[in-house]
């Protein structure tokens, strides 16, 4: 009995088989990668980070940038996007809507996981406090005793 080698299918003939909802969100994943390409190649000079593409409404695609400087720069290439998002998506896309999204700005703060504890005073401090105390009035000696106390803890 001979053996017959079966060739995997290809996933993206199946999303291209099926009608469902995942062939759906496939499809629109894949023309949004393919329109993303046509705004870098239109804007190289704006970084990645500073823009994506929201959603297609309509005839009318979403451009979502972090600040009003971005999109201002939108602003200038909106035609020449137009045009090319008309091309390549055979006018079905024929307008460029820019919003600005300020949430997009917010940065994480890195917190250190374990901050060492810091030495507060030395044991010279300390005995210098003790000695001082000695001839402090009896509140100002409790005080300075104790902390001198809780300098020498910390020491040890």
């Amino acid at each position: 009995m001979y053996r017959k080698t079966k060739q995997p299918t290809d996933l993206s003939s199946l999303f291209d088989a099926s009608k469902g909802t995942l062939a759906q969100i496939a499809s629109k994943t894949n023309s949004l990668a393919s329109l993303t390409d046509i705004v870098k190649e239109i804007c190289p000079d704006i970084p990645d980070d500073a823009w994506h593409l929201g959603n297609i409404k309509d005839d009318t695609i979403v451009i979502e940038v972090k600040s009003s400087v971005w999109s201002q720069r939108f602003q200038f290439e909106r035609y020449q996007l137009a045009q090319a998002f008309s091309q390549q998506t055979k006018g079905y896309v024929n307008k460029v809507d820019i919003s600005v999204m300020p949430f997009l700005n917010k940065t994480e703060i890195k917190k250190p996981k374990n901050p060492k504890p810091q030495k507060q005073m030395s044991s010279k401090s300390a005995s210098e406090l003790i000695e001082v105390a000695k001839h402090a009035p009896d509140g100002l000696k409790q005080k300075l005793e104790r902390l001198a106390s809780h300098a020498n803890k910390d020491c040890n």
